[in-house]
């Protein structure tokens, strides 16, 4: 970096802005702890003036009166100001109450502080092994020569089989606790940088919606010139590096297989004494027994960031609709008015009147003559009788044999599913309660609404149920997935059918027999 980049990040940089503020210990401490350490991405902006009023108190009670003289309503405006740029404050959708975010500055700048401490421990051979492995993947991935490509398998199934050989043999090679603490602190480093990472990702695709924003209210040329503009930006972010590395990391939230990979391999590794006895602060940040849950929200939370630029394009479709046929009425009302003033002129003036368009012919037999209706007897009675003329009684069961599904009993099924993980998919759930009312049940589990859970749609990917029909055949159902997630636990693609589309769901369900 030379001198003006630097004197440039010295005047723009919020997070340069932050470390040389006079109060920077207070906004380091206090909005790291609150939003960086709790991983909390919203709170609401009274919540967190009371939790600020609450820290002033006490540190003027400990550094004196007049160390934070001002209340904590003023701090707060001041940090999210635009000469600071410390924290965002917006409205979610559907709320009239202020909410208030941390920004990639003050992680970036928390991130940096946190780094001074000298270390006790410091790991290099695992950051190596990944640096070596990296370069493997990239020189293997990018051949397209199947033989060069083969004999890397080769190579790599040969070191397997010899690795194989030396344990049958009982020769077995334990990790050194050094090399073990190496690893988890790396792990550790690169879980939360991650959370940062996402809230930077975030961040970015909020600029470029605010961007899309800002051509749409300024532009103003022909609709079709926008559309294909915008469209071509959308496509450009779904298709960038940036979109598609994001799209590979959510699929990975997405899986269930994966993360619950993920989650015994974490816990076997927190259980090892190595680990859990280390000194190290990382190794003890109570963060890592839940990241992936944190990994989650974070991603959800960019998804909805994406999703408000289709909500835009959409609003601004609407919009330019709504003008084009208020102008094509206005257009009509011009041609009545002058219809009616040409109609006024004097019979003076230059002009022919017309009757009709066309004749009227109308033939005397054409027009029908009179028909009296007959009578109608009506008998609201049930009673029917029968040839020999006695009464008999009406079978009304058919008025009753009325069916519905049960949806207290689906919103047990998944909560007892729930209880042994944290989610859990639709047909698993069908696994361990069969359906019992074929199609119908189906649709009425995508249309559950209970507390103790919520719903999670991914359209990309397809699962199939099947059940046994009143007619003995097996019938299946070729649906989009969906997961329930257990309340506590972040949601993945759009809750209760955020980003997903939850309506599509029942229409894309197809029913057919076995055979």
């Amino acid at each position: 970096m030379d001198y003006d980049e630097v004197a440039a990040l010295r005047r723009h940089s919020p997070a340069w802005r932050l470390l040389r503020a006079d109060h920077a210990p207070l906004v380091v401490s206090f909005l790291g702890r609150v939003f960086v350490d709790d991983n909390v991405r919203s709170l609401p902006l009274a919540r967190l003036s009371d939790l600020l009023d609450d820290t002033l108190h006490v540190l003027n009670d400990r550094l004196g009166a007049g160390t934070f003289p001002r209340p904590a309503k003023s701090y707060l405006d001041d940090w999210a100001g635009p000469e600071a740029g410390w924290l965002r404050t917006y409205y979610p959708p559907g709320s009239d109450e202020a909410h208030v975010d941390a920004t990639p500055a003050l992680e970036k700048a928390v991130a940096w502080v946190r780094s001074l401490p000298q270390r006790s421990f410091i790991g290099t051979e695992s950051r190596l092994n990944t640096a070596v492995e990296l370069l493997r993947q990239i020189v293997v991935g990018s051949q397209a020569d199947p033989q060069l490509r083969l004999n890397e398998l080769l190579q790599r199934r040969a070191a397997l089989d010899e690795e194989i050989e030396r344990l049958r043999r009982g020769e077995v090679v334990v990790m050194e606790p050094a090399a073990v603490r190496d690893r988890y602190q790396q792990f550790a480093g690169t879980a939360l940088g991650l959370l940062s990472d996402l809230r930077e990702v975030e961040d970015n695709f909020r600029f470029l919606d605010r961007t899309l924003r800002e051509r749409i209210a300024t532009f103003d040329g022909s609709k079709g010139e926008l559309l294909e503009e915008v469209l071509a930006d959308r496509r450009a972010i779904a298709e960038s590096d940036q979109g598609r590395t994001f799209r590979a990391f959510y699929d990975f939230l997405l899986s269930a297989r994966r993360q619950e990979e993920f989650q015994q391999l974490l816990a076997q590794v927190q259980h090892l004494d190595v680990v859990a006895g280390a000194a190290e602060g990382a190794a003890l940040d109570p963060r890592l027994r839940r990241i992936h849950h944190a990994w989650l929200e974070a991603g959800e939370r960019t998804q909805m960031t994406v999703r408000v630029l289709s909500e835009q394009l959409r609003r601004f479709l609407d919009e330019r609709a709504w003008l084009e046929n208020r102008r094509v009425l206005d257009v009509l009302r011009s041609i009545e008015s002058s219809a009616l003033a040409v109609r006024e002129h004097a019979a003076g003036a230059p002009g022919t009147e017309v009757d009709a368009g066309a004749p009227a012919v109308v033939l005397p037999m054409e027009r029908p003559l009179f028909t009296p209706r007959p009578p109608l007897a009506l008998d609201s009675t049930l009673t029917v009788r029968g040839e020999g003329g006695e009464a008999e009684d009406v079978d009304v069961a058919a008025l009753f044999a009325q069916s519905s599904v049960d949806t207290t009993r689906l919103a047990v099924a998944v909560r007892r599913a729930l209880q042994q993980r944290g989610q859990v998919a639709l047909a698993d759930v069908v696994a361990v309660a069969p359906l019992r009312q074929g199609l119908a049940e189906v649709l009425a589990y995508f249309a559950l609404d209970d507390a103790g859970f919520e719903r999670v749609f991914d359209p990309r990917v397809r699962e199939q149920v099947h059940w046994d029909g009143s007619d003995g055949q097996r019938r299946r159902a070729d649906l989009p997935r969906l997961v329930f997630v257990r309340r506590g636990a972040p949601a993945g693609a759009g809750r209760g059918g955020a980003g997903v589309g939850g309506a599509a769901a029942g229409a894309a369900a197809q029913e057919e027999g076995r055979g």
